[in-house]
């Protein structure tokens, strides 16, 4: 050690400049704290604000009659019984069909598929979908499963919409699939190999039932993100007014149809005030839709692992 550097060291043996620097540190690391807590709290002052606006407009309008009546020209008068159920059907058939594409698909790619420059490239093209705006999954929608395959779809219909839909939502599913078969250790499989398993079985038996929670949650999360979308079903025709309901038959996958999001965006298009509060109303019902879908979700992942 230099003169010097004997000089600036302190009776403890500390350097008063390292001293310094891990000050200057702590203290950057609280600005940093302090800006992400401003941050968070602003995202859910904004959150909270409109919340309370949706409610304040909304509620009063929120009855049975809301819920049973279809769409009319008087405000008074309108519900919400159409898009309603549109909704609930545009989600099953695309649980549907995107599920089981899906959790195949990530499956195959985590368990079966070599690590060569084509898989790599399926892994980034599938990643780069997932980031993909909704639209131009609207415009694919359009092409394809109204004009190419009208003779199977019957053009804008609850299979072109639930078609469209599953696109949007199959890399999520696909990816969760991947993530949640990847946590599970790989001891599991080679204790199933040591057994004289084959792949199918250790992963029908073994690896699938651990990795099922995280890949149901997934689903879910990504099925609720496909409910909430307005601008594919708006590319690919979905009407917004109709008053009747689907037939629950090949026949209705062929109708015409409404959802939520449609239907909320129809009447805050229109200039009456009544309508924006019939557009609240249908706000607060798809939120609730939404956290049914997530509280299932939740409830779906502690059950499976409680029992796993």
């Amino acid at each position: 050690m230099t003169t010097s550097d004997t000089k600036s060291t302190n009776q403890s043996g500390v350097n008063p400049n390292f001293d310094l620097a891990l000050n200057k540190r702590y203290n950057l690391d609280k600005v940093f704290a302090i800006a992400t807590w401003v941050a968070t709290s602003f995202a859910l002052l904004v959150l909270v604000v409109l919340l309370i606006d949706v409610l304040t407009d909304g509620i009063g309008r929120l009855n049975w009659s809301f819920l049973t009546s279809f769409s009319s020209r008087r405000a008074s008068s309108s519900g919400i019984l159409a898009p309603l159920v549109g909704t609930i059907w545009l989600l099953v058939i695309t649980a549907l069909i995107s599920f089981p594409l899906g959790v195949g698909a990530g499956i195959f790619l985590e368990e079966y598929a070599k690590d060569n420059w084509f898989t790599r490239l399926i892994e980034i093209n599938i990643a780069n979908l997932a980031a993909v705006p909704s639209i131009i999954y609207g415009l694919l929608g359009l092409q394809i499963f109204v004009r190419l395959i009208e003779p199977i779809t019957k053009g804008r219909s609850v299979l072109a919409g639930a078609l469209t839909l599953s696109l949007l939502i199959l890399p999520i599913i696909i990816i969760t699939t991947r993530e949640a078969l990847r946590a599970v250790p790989d001891s599991l499989r080679q204790a199933g190999f040591a057994l004289g398993a084959n792949r199918w079985q250790i992963i029908r038996e073994q690896i699938f039932p651990i990795a099922l929670p995280g890949i149901l949650t997934g689903t879910i999360l990504a099925l609720s993100r496909a409910i909430g979308e307005t601008a594919p079903l708006i590319v690919i025709g979905a009407v917004g007014f109709i008053t009747f309901l689907p037939d629950p038959s090949l026949k209705g996958l062929q109708s015409s149809f409404t959802a939520l999001p449609i239907q909320i965006f129809d009447w805050v298009s229109r200039p009456q005030v009544e309508f924006h509060q019939n557009a609240a109303a249908g706000i607060i019902v798809l939120m609730i839709v939404l956290l049914l879908m997530n509280s299932t979700a939740i409830f779906l992942r502690n059950k499976f692992q409680q029992s796993r």
